[in-house]
C-alpha cells in the first residue's frame, strides 16, 4: 500500500494576526481580539500577548492584569470567514481531500495531488508561501503519514513553522512528547496518567493495550495506537455537522430562578431556529451552565427521536436545569446544544407552535 502523505495546516494566531496585518500601527505590541469590559472574554491573542500568559477564552479583566498595556480590538467574524474561505481555495488547488477543522486549520491528503508534486514538504512550503504572498499571513505546517503526527508536527515549530515526522523516526519522536500533547488527554486524563507514572510518550509506550483499556476504557485503544504511531483515520473531505448550539454570557449574573427560566426560553428559541435553518437532526440535548467563579457544569439527556420542537426542547431544558441543582449559585453563562446526528434520510418534522 502506498504510504499516505498528510499535511496539517494551522494558521498562526489567526484572528489576532489579521488584526495586526490590518492595523500596522499595532505591530510588535500585545494585542487581543475581544472586549475589554468587565465580563468580556479574549477570543484570540497575538504572540506578543501570549508572552504575558494571555490565552484565548481568558476573562478580559485577567488579561489586563497580566498586561495593562494590552490592546483590545473588536472581532470581525465575517472578515475572518472570508479569509478562511480563500485559504480553503488555496488548499484545493492542490487536493480535493481537505478536512477543515475550524476557520484556521485543516488536514490535507496529498498522497495523490493535482500538481503531481512528489514531496509533501514541497506542497506545504508552496501553500505557506502562497498564503503569505496573497493574504499577508503566516501558517505552520506539519507533514507525516497520519493525522495524529501531522497535527503534532504543525505545533512543533510555531509560528511560521514547517516540520516533517518521517515514519522511521516516528516512534522515537513520540517517545519524547509530553503526555499532554496527545489527543484526548485533558486535565482529568492527564492527572490520571500521571498517577500511573505516565508523563511522556515513552512512558505510554511501556503500557500494554490491556492495561490502557482497563484504565481508560475505549480511549485506551486510541492511546495505545498513538503511542505506537498508528492512526488509520482518513482525511474526511465531507464533514458531517455533529452539533448545533448557542449560548449567552450575561452582563449581570443571574440569581433568581425566574430570570434563569426566562433566559433559558430565549436560548431555546434561538437553538430551535438554528436547528431548522441547518436541517439538523440530533437526539441529545446538553445544558451548559457557567457560574460567576468560572466553574461550570454540563448535563445532557437523549431522546429516541430528533429534537427539533421548541416545546420539547424547553421542557427538557427545564428538566436538566432542575437536575443540576444550581440554586444559590450566580450564573454567568447559559448554553444549549443538540448533538448526535441521526440518519440524514429522516424527514425533518414541521415546527409546532408554542406560546410561553
Amino acid at each position: 500500500m502506498k504510504e499516505r502523505k498528510i499535511i496539517h495546516i494551522d494558521m498562526d494566531a489567526f484572528y489576532a494576526s489579521i488584526e495586526l496585518r490590518d492595523h500596522p500601527e499595532y505591530k510588535g505590541k500585545p494585542l487581543v481580539v475581544g472586549r475589554p469590559e468587565k465580563r468580556g472574554v479574549v477570543s484570540a491573542a497575538s504572540y506578543e500577548a501570549r508572552k504575558y500568559g494571555i490565552r484565548s477564552a481568558m476573562p478580559s479583566v485577567k488579561a489586563l492584569k497580566l498586561c495593562p498595556d494590552v490592546i483590545f480590538v473588536p472581532g470581525r467574524m465575517e472578515v475572518y470567514k472570508n479569509i478562511s474561505h480563500r485559504i480553503q481555495d488555496i488548499f484545493r488547488e492542490y487536493t480535493d481531500l481537505v478536512e477543515p477543522l475550524s476557520l484556521d486549520e485543516a488536514f490535507l491528503d496529498v498522497t495523490e495531488n493535482k500538481k503531481n508534486v512528489e514531496l509533501a514538504i514541497d506542497i506545504a512550503r508552496s501553500i505557506k508561501k502562497q498564503i503569505k504572498e496573497e493574504l499577508g499571513l503566516t501558517a505552520s505546517a506539519g507533514i507525516s503519514y497520519n493525522k495524529f503526527l501531522a497535527k503534532i508536527a504543525s505545533d512543533y515549530r510555531k509560528p511560521d513553522g514547517l516540520c516533517t515526522i518521517h515514519p522511521d523516526k516516528a516512534i522515537k519522536f513520540i517517545a519524547s512528547l509530553p503526555i499532554e500533547s496527545f489527543w484526548g488527554v485533558g486535565k482529568a486524563t492527564g492527572k490520571k496518567m500521571h498517577s500511573l507514572g505516565i508523563h511522556t510518550g515513552a512512558d505510554l509506550q511501556q503500557h500494554s493495550l490491556e492495561s490502557l483499556i482497563r484504565h481508560f476504557g475505549k480511549n485506551g485503544q486510541q492511546f495505545y495506537d498513538f503511542a505506537h504511531g498508528i492512526d488509520n483515520r482518513q482525511v474526511d473531505a465531507i464533514r458531517i455537522r455533529q452539533s448545533v448550539g448557542c449560548e449567552t454570557t450575561f452582563d449581570k449574573d443571574l440569581t433568581g430562578q425566574m430570570s434563569v427560566i426566562i433566559e433559558l426560553y430565549h436560548i431555546a428559541c434561538e437553538l430551535t431556529e438554528r436547528i431548522s435553518q441547518k436541517n439538523f437532526l440530533g437526539n441529545t440535548l446538553t445544558l451548559k451552565v457557567k457560574f460567576n467563579d468560572f466553574s461550570q457544569k454540563t448535563h445532557c439527556i437523549s431522546s429516541n427521536h430528533p429534537l427539533t420542537n421548541l416545546q420539547e426542547i424547553l421542557l427538557l431544558s427545564k428538566k436538566l436545569l432542575k437536575e443540576l441543582n444550581i440554586a444559590g449559585h450566580p450564573i454567568r453563562l447559559l448554553g444549549l446544544s443538540v448533538s448526535h446526528p441521526l440518519d440524514r434520510d429522516m424527514k425533518f418534522p414541521q415546527q409546532l407552535s408554542f406560546q410561553f
